[in-house]
């Protein structure tokens, strides 16, 4: 599949479009909107000019790629593409119409694929004539830079084609793994308790957001702290992909968004965009907050990795779910955890350094005091606790040394 289209000119479209270039792919990029295109094509531009003047492409490559991509306001010149890649807004009604139009234009043959990183890929195909040629294909922003690549097939999918398109990422120079077509896939599934629970910490007057990013930080060893992470996303975002997560699990409380976060929403402060999130942001970008560090130093240690346990426990829980319902494989949500969103370790990894047991014991814990749905164990964690096994090990001695 080297002649692609890809629908949508915005800055996942327009990143795709650089990824699918730099791998020797002719690309069509389409939006009806003039202003837009030209505002994409700006901007790819000046991406090649940056990676120029840090010797990151040379001149050969920069002219290459800028003569693989084409941008374009009729879709009917996607009539010879071997591949289409949907990369607009999340909006269901959106997608299905732009299938609907598209498939009409494409040979039987051609592959149509979605970028959305949590809508259902089934009731997307649903709308086309032939939906066993539609997949999800969800790059992650900025995709030129993330190396991974969640390959989604619906329920009507062809049997190999996800097998074809996984070999095409690859072909990229990127990192596919395999998901099941389930509300967030793998990463904005699996993800949810770290935003959700540091959340729901916050929401009970435990500790603000600048003492929760940093144990999260310091003990755990993430990039980012969930607060700081969420203004990055930004809250129109991160909010709205919580509320379809939640929505399409048939409201199970694990997902619940938070009210603090969605005042947030409602308000305008969205994050680092607008200058005032969970933190108020400088001329120069840093948290206010965070640049006094003496919350820090006040910090309770005990407090500290109370807040971490916590919020990690949730973060296997959901990952071992995940795997019971056969969502992904271990080594693939392992990938994409790592990968996908800059995890320090693999969540199920993870679990085995920490111990199943622990796990078991902060879950039941924290369901003792809630009497929540929320904190119930992973039926697979208790299964493997009794069992006295490991996600990549083998079944542990007994005590008895038997």
């Amino acid at each position: 599949m080297k002649r692609i289209g890809i629908i949508g000119s915005g800055a996942m479209g327009n990143g795709i479009a650089q990824v699918c270039a730099s791998a020797g792919c002719e690309v069509l990029v389409y939006d009806h909107d003039p202003v837009a295109l030209e505002k994409a094509r700006q901007q790819l531009s000046a991406i090649l000019n940056r990676l120029l003047a840090k010797s990151k492409l040379n001149d050969e490559q920069a002219a290459a790629i800028r003569q693989s991509v084409r941008f374009v306001t009729a879709m009917d010149e996607f009539a010879d593409r071997e591949l289409v890649i949907e990369a607009v807004i999340e909006q269901l009604d959106v997608k299905q119409r732009i299938f609907t139009e598209i498939e009409n234009i494409v040979s039987l043959d051609c592959v149509l694929a979605t970028n959305t990183s949590s809508l259902s890929i089934a009731s997307i195909a649903s709308a086309c004539n032939r939906p066993e040629r539609v997949i999800g294909i969800h790059f992650f922003n900025p995709a030129p830079l993330m190396a991974l690549v969640e390959v989604i097939p619906a329920v009507q999918t062809w049997p190999d084609l996800a097998a074809k398109v996984r070999a095409w990422v690859e072909s990229l120079g990127k990192l596919p793994v395999l998901a099941k077509d389930t509300p967030g896939f793998i990463v904005n599934r699996v993800a949810r308790p770290y935003y959700g629970e540091s959340l729901r910490i916050l929401d009970e007057g435990i500790a603000d957001a600048a003492v929760i990013d940093h144990a999260m930080v310091s003990l755990g060893g993430f990039r980012m702290g969930p607060f700081a992470l969420m203004d990055f996303i930004g809250h129109d975002v991160n909010y709205r992909v919580t509320e379809s997560v939640f929505a399409a699990f048939f409201f199970d409380p694990r997902y619940k968004p938070s009210l603090t976060q969605k005042r947030l929403f409602e308000a305008g402060y969205l994050g680092r965009k607008t200058g005032r999130g969970f933190y108020r942001y400088t001329d120069g970008g840093l948290p206010e907050e965070r640049a006094n560090h003496s919350l820090y130093h006040r910090s309770d240690p005990q407090l500290l990795e109370r807040i971490f346990q916590r919020v990690l426990a949730m973060l296997i829980n959901e990952a071992a779910d995940a795997l019971h319902y056969g969502i992904a494989s271990k080594e693939d949500l392992d990938l994409a955890m790592t990968k996908g969103v800059n995890y320090p370790k693999g969540l199920l990894k993870w679990a085995d350094e920490i111990g199943i047991d622990s796990i078991q014991q902060i879950m039941d814990d924290l369901y003792d005091v809630y009497r929540e749905d929320r904190y119930r164990l992973s039926p697979l964690l208790r299964a493997m606790s009794k069992e006295k096994r490991t996600f990549y090990g083998h079944k542990n001695e007994r005590d008895d040394g038997t």
